[in-house]
């Protein structure tokens, strides 16, 4: 079993196409589809099935995916750490973030990263904070950035705090409350709001302020990326609670202070136990120090 024939496999199974994989891994489908099937023979076992109209994989595949991936991250790893011992960054850095990053300039610091090393591959992953959390924990990430209420901390991860951040209420130019300077929580009750999904993160800052202050509220909108929450907004369908830090990247709606109003903290994770050359690398543009680890007990 070869690791090309691996890098095959997980192509197609993400591109749900041999034409697309093909095209992702600068081969011709003819050599691509020979490779995959000559893996399936040595398994004894097809890993997809193939119609006209789709490709899927087989139970067989979905067992063979995680173990190829593992592999394929193992081999990534050691080809970087040889590469770091002659003194040259390669490999992958994997980065997840929440929408409403604001303690880091992100793009800003990836260019500095891929001005300084050139041949490290760069994934990017927007997500919730819970799942980047775990997904650092897991390997599948090198770094993360979250953000969560002052209650909680990073689990199972190195951790480093960026900042700390107050929520502000955000409405419409025309909303009744748009020219006011400040407003409190039993104000903003009253009002529709839109917010993130029950459970994540980003949801529970406000939640529990509102539960702390004694008081309900009515979250008629949900969605899970904090980017569509100002079209919502604007439109003066809603009201929503925003991190004061991020709001200034927004157009169109108003920002109000909250006297009462939840706190967030934004922290850097990376892998407690595994940290290849370029998180290191990374972090150190950031100005961070992973020597020794900071690291939240679970």
């Amino acid at each position: 079993m070869e690791l090309q024939q691996m890098r095959y496999v997980l192509a197609v199974a993400e591109t749900n196409s041999f034409t697309r994989a093909a095209e992702r891994c600068h081969v011709v489908q003819s050599a691509l589809s020979h490779q995959i099937a000559r893996l399936e023979r040595e398994l004894g076992a097809r890993l997809f099935e193939r119609t006209s109209r789709r490709v899927r994989l087989t139970p067989a595949g979905e067992a063979f995916l995680p173990a190829a991936r593992q592999c394929l991250d193992a081999a990534d790893r050691a080809a970087a750490e040889v590469a770091a011992a002659v003194g040259e960054i390669r490999g992958r850095l994997a980065v997840g973030l929440i929408p409403s990053v604001a303690a880091v300039d992100v793009p800003a610091a990836l260019r500095e990263f891929r001005l300084r090393y050139p041949h490290v591959r760069i994934n990017l992953r927007v997500g919730a904070s819970e799942g980047l959390a775990e997904h650092v924990e897991q390997g599948a990430l090198d770094v993360a950035f979250l953000g969560l209420p002052p209650t909680a901390q990073p689990h199972g991860v190195a951790a480093h705090e960026l900042a700390r951040d107050r929520l502000v209420a955000v409405v419409a130019p025309g909303h009744r409350l748009a020219d006011a300077r400040a407003v409190d929580l039993r104000t903003l009750s009253s009002e529709v709001f839109v917010d993130l999904p029950p459970g994540t993160a980003g949801r529970a800052q406000s939640d529990q302020a509102f539960a702390t202050a004694g008081l309900d509220r009515d979250v008629a909108f949900e969605v899970t990326s904090a980017d569509y929450i100002a079209r919502l907004v604007g439109q003066d369908l809603c009201i929503a609670m925003l991190p004061s830090l991020w709001v200034p990247h927004l157009s169109g709606v108003v920002t109000i202070e909250v006297t009462d109003g939840p706190t967030r903290v934004e922290y850097v994770v990376w892998g407690r136990t595994t940290r290849t050359p370029a998180a290191t690398a990374f972090l150190d543009i950031l100005g961070i120090s992973t020597t020794p680890p900071l690291a939240h007990k679970t």
